[in-house]
Parts: C-alpha cells; sequence; structure tokens
C-alpha cells in the first residue's frame, strides 16, 4: 500500500492539471448529487464495477450484484482489476471515458486518491450510522466521507493449544510464554511476529502514547509527528527486547513466521486473519485467536485498522445511483454473505456484532481487537512513513539506542514529507 516517493511528487506537480482536466463541479452541488437519492436521477442501464482481482472476493460480489440487478434492473458489470492498479488505470481511463462508476480501495489511498481528483465525496445520510465508528473515520478525508466501507481489518494473536492452554491476556502472559517455550536450537519459539515490520509493530507503541501523525477531530496534523515520543521510545524497547533475549530471531519474514506455526513450533503468532485459512488447514481444533494482550500500563495495543471501500469515481455519469448501489452491497444482510463466502470481515456494525461472526471463535479475537485499533491514516504523507520506520526497526532489533534511532527516523520522515510537497 506504499506509494513511491517520485509518484507523490508526480502527483502534487500535477493537481493543477487534474484540477483543470477533471471533471468540474460545485462544491455544494456535489454533496446534493451523490447522496445516493434516486427519486430524481435517471435510471441507468448499466453501472461499471471495478473490483477487486480475487476469486472469493468476485464469487460473493456477484451474487451480491444479481441481486441488486433484480431489485432495479440495473445490469452491474464487473471488471476485475487488482485494487492496487486501480488508481493508475483509472488516472488514464476516467478521462477518456473508459472507467467505472464505482471502484475498490483500501482506505489509507484516500488522501493519494482525492489529491489526483479521481474520487467525489458522498453524503451517506442517515446510512453512516449503519458501518463501525472506526470504519467511517477510516473513510473520512478532510471532513467528507470519500468511501463506502465494506471490510475491516486488523491483526491479533493466533495461539496452538497443543502449546499453551489459553491466550496470552497481558504482556507479561506473552513474555512469560516466549521464556518457557523458545528454543531457537530447534526453531522452536513460544512467539513470533514481524518485529522489524512498522505495520505489526505499531500497537506496541501506540499503546504506551507514541502515534504516527496527531489527529484532533479527525484531521490529522503531519507537521506533529508522535514516533519519538517517550511512549514511542518505550514501545521500541519493548520491541528491542525481544531480540535481546533471543525470543525473535532478527529478519523473520511472514513465509518463515507462517512455515513455522502451521508445522506446529510456535506458540503464540501475531498477525492477521487473512492466515486463518492455512493455519486452520494445518492445525485443525488446536488453532485459537484472541486480541492483542494489554500492556503493564493497563492499556490495549492500538493495531492498525485497515479498511477495504467502495468509492465513487469522480468520472461518472451515474452518481446516485452509484451511491446507492454501494449502500445495498454494503448492507447488514449483503454483509453477511460476503463475509460467509469471502473470509472478509465486515464494516457494516449489525453484521460485525451478528452472532454468525460473534459465535466464529477464529473471527471473534480479531472482531474485539477492532475496538481498540485505529484506522491507519489515510493523508499522502502516510506513504512517507514506511521506508523510515522500517530502517529504524531494523536498526533497533541490531541493538542500536532505540531514541536516537527514532529521532533520526522521524527526522527523515520530515524531510521526505517536506521534499514531496505534501501537507502545503
Amino acid at each position: 500500500m506504499r506509494k513511491a516517493f517520485s509518484l507523490v511528487l508526480m502527483a502534487v506537480m500535477l493537481i493543477g492539471m487534474l484540477a483543470a482536466c477533471g471533471p468540474k463541479r460545485d462544491v455544494e452541488q456535489s454533496k446534493q448529487a451523490n447522496q445516493g437519492t434516486t427519486e430524481n436521477a435517471q435510471k441507468p442501464e448499466k453501472l461499471v464495477v471495478w473490483v477487486n482481482d480475487d476469486e472469493k472476493q468476485k464469487q460473493a460480489l456477484k451474487d451480491i450484484f444479481q441481486k441488486y440487478t433484480e431489485k432495479t434492473g440495473i445490469k452491474i458489470e464487473m471488471v476485475a482489476v487488482s485494487m492496487l492498479d486501480q488508481t493508475k488505470k483509472l488516472a488514464l481511463d476516467g478521462p477518456a471515458g473508459k472507467g467505472p462508476d464505482v471502484f475498490y480501495q483500501p482506505h489509507d489511498r484516500i488522501g493519494d486518491i482525492v489529491l489526483q481528483g479521481l474520487a467525489d465525496p458522498i453524503d451517506l445520510g442517515d446510512a453512516k450510522g449503519e458501518y463501525s465508528p472506526t470504519a467511517i473515520e477510516a473513510v473520512t478525508y478532510d471532513g467528507q466521507t470519500y468511501g463506502v466501507p465494506t471490510v475491516a481489518e486488523t491483526y491479533g494473536v493466533f495461539y496452538n493449544k497443543n502449546l499453551v492452554s489459553e491466550a496470552p491476556k497481558t504482556i507479561d502472559d506473552l513474555m512469560k510464554i516466549a521464556k518457557e517455550k523458545t528454543n531457537a536450537a530447534k526453531d522452536q519459539y513460544g512467539f513470533l511476529m514481524e518485529a522489524e515490520n512498522f505495520y505489526f509493530v505499531y500497537p506496541f507503541f501506540a499503546g504506551y502514547g507514541g502515534y504516527v501523525f496527531k489527529n484532533e477531530n479527525g484531521k490529522y496534523d503531519t507537521s506533529d509527528i508522535g514516533l519519538a515520543n517517550e511512549g514511542a521510545v518505550k514501545g521500541a524497547e519493548l520491541v528491542q527486547s525481544w531480540f535481546q533475549n533471543g525470543y525473535i530471531p532478527k529478519e523473520v519474514t511472514n513465509d518463515v513466521m507462517n512455515g513455522l506455526f502451521t508445522k506446529g513450533n510456535v506458540a503464540v503468532a501475531i498477525t492477521g486473519p487473512w492466515n486463518i485459512a492455512s493455519y486452520k488447514e494445518a492445525l485443525g481444533d488446536k488453532l485459537a485467536t484472541a486480541p492483542l494482550p494489554v500492556l503493564e500500563n493497563g492499556e490495549h495495543p492500538k493495531s492498525f485498522v485497515g479498511v477495504k471501500t467502495w468509492m465513487l469515481s469522480a468520472y461518472s455519469q451515474h452518481k446516485e445511483w452509484a451511491v446507492d448501489f454501494m449502500k445495498f452491497v454494503t448492507n447488514e444482510e449483503n454483509s453477511l454473505h460476503y463475509y460467509e463466502v469471502a473470509g472478509e470481515m465486515p464494516a457494516n456494525e449489525k453484521a460485525l456484532t451478528n452472532e454468525k461472526i460473534t459465535n466464529d471463535p477464529l473471527i471473534a479475537g480479531f472482531a474485539e481487537q477492532i475496538q481498540y485499533g485505529e484506522p491507519m491514516p489515510n493523508v499522502p504523507e502516510m506513504s512517507q512513513v514506511w521506508d523510515p520506520m522500517g530502517n529504524a526497526l531494523q536498526f533497533i532489533a541490531k541493538g542500536d539506542d532505540p531514541k536516537a534511532v527514532l529521532n533520526e527516523a522521524v527526522k527523515t520522515i520530515q524531510d521526505k514529507i517536506a521534499a514531496s510537497g505534501a501537507g502545503k
């Protein structure tokens, strides 16, 4: 989900051109037009919808799209494009009239998408209350809603009941398991995670008071970076102790961790629900999940929450019906169907708290963790954070002073933001 520096710089340089050649719209007219109120809107013969190129997702959506056609008479043309490639394709196809009415994106790209003029804001009206507050926060940018949330995901604890009888409830419990169950010479570990990956490490910074950008009333102050404050340093010291104590070997990759866990060599792994299928196949009923363990200060680690969202193309000629379609696809009934077929947690609040999910022991732990998480920042400046923090964690793993390393990382992030022109 990271953007290369050069692409962000190019987007900033082109913003004037995009504003000129993109669709012209009055702000108030845009707000009124994009409410999904179809009463006075001409019904189109079809809507073009770009979906992520994933077989299970396409299977689930095909069913839901057919239901919308049966309800409205509008044909849905489903086009599979990897969600990570959609914005580049939309920037080319949209002005040529070949783009979609609706496209599908991870929420942390919203800032870049808005900067490029590719999406229109929408007004969900009363339907806004149907989605989890975290999901709505994730798709809100500069005070406006730029998506209809469909999937919410975060990470948490998997554990092997053959090796531990219950999930670690506190960080002390986790460290005890790590100490008792780790025998690196035999490739056996009490606890593994990608501890040099900022995406997974962030909760242990945030749980002590660290933050990426200061968030005031849903608006990010990207000049205020909290990744070297006292809480962030404390989190970094905790992470460093895992390497120093030999609990986690340096440079553990996702593939290495998954291989060891599915072999039964790891008691506890911190990762996401996308691993449920392979883990369950390997461990069967010995697999269980739980939220992240509580820190010694009593705080829950604040994991990044990612939201996948339907977005309204700025080039769509059928905006009212496109919004109506997005709300239909993400209602409680259809969100549950999507969960049952595609296996992804819904952003619809009623669906997320439905007993079909809360009674699923492997999903319940992640659904609970979402309550303690926070949306990954959706501003363009976020793309300048990943590399400096990834490099910082490598130095921390090797034993360098966490405070000095984090101060340097923050300085690098500030320099990269300034060089990109973002935030001005």
